[in-house]
């Protein structure tokens, strides 16, 4: 189905239309490909190759930097104290139990936390740094909304029982368990109200930084089979 060019026309005789559904659907098909690629399948499964996750790891660690300095960047814009709240409680998360959770992964798979960027990586950094750089609190959410929820996604379909070992099983639950999922809703209301309030052709460029982050997180899983 095509999607409508402008929020408007999509919100149209729609009750309750979200601003961040019409960026998703806009994504596709990277958006799908992203969610139930064959990274995340396998991942679900517990039938990842230990190299491919190794590779996936030491890239997601050498980005998860810039992210982090990005929630910095949108706690800081954040309109109220209560929004400043809830990023700077993920942020504990993002330093306190997912670093904990790469030292020990790091660990049992031999793998390099120094290990240099590959393309679609650079690319990612460049696009969170950009969004924050060039444009406020709106454009800051168009890259972390899809980042976040991307992950929210897959991990939330995966069945039981919880794949194995250990670093299959635990980043499956970093992202699926209630608290995270919470806070990915949490985002995308701060984007829906944000993004409804914009203009026409702020609009569209925060369609063009959502639909961005989708194809580069499509990349990321893709890139992780590549030597």
């Amino acid at each position: 189905m095509t999607v409508p060019d402008t929020f408007d026309a999509y919100a149209n005789g729609r009750e309750d239309a979200r601003f961040t559904d019409w960026l998703r659907e806009g994504s596709e098909p990277d958006w799908s490909a992203a969610v139930d690629g064959r990274f995340v399948r396998e991942l679900g499964a517990g039938e990842v190759d230990p190299d491919v996750f190794r590779r996936y790891l030491e890239q997601d660690y050498a980005f998860v930097a810039t992210l982090t300095g990005t929630f910095g960047h949108a706690l800081g814009e954040a309109p109220s104290m209560a929004a400043k709240g809830r990023f700077a409680d993920f942020l504990g998360t993002l330093t306190d139990e997912e670093n904990d959770y790469f030292e020990r992964s790091f660990d049992a798979l031999d793998a390099d936390p120094d290990a240099s960027r590959a393309p679609t990586t650079r690319a990612f950094v460049d696009l969170l740094e950009r969004a924050g750089r060039q444009g406020g609190y709106a454009e800051t959410l168009a890259v972390l909304v899809p980042a976040e929820w991307v992950y929210e996604t897959w991990a939330t379909s995966v069945s039981e029982p919880i794949p194995e070992p250990f670093y299959l099983g635990e980043w499956v639950e970093l992202h699926a368990n209630p608290a995270f999922v919470d806070f990915v809703d949490w985002l995308r209301t701060e984007l829906d109200r944000e993004g409804a309030a914009a203009s026409a052709d702020r609009q569209r460029r925060l369609d063009d930084l959502f639909r961005r982050t989708v194809e580069l997180e499509r990349a990321f899983f893709e890139s992780a089979y590549e030597s």
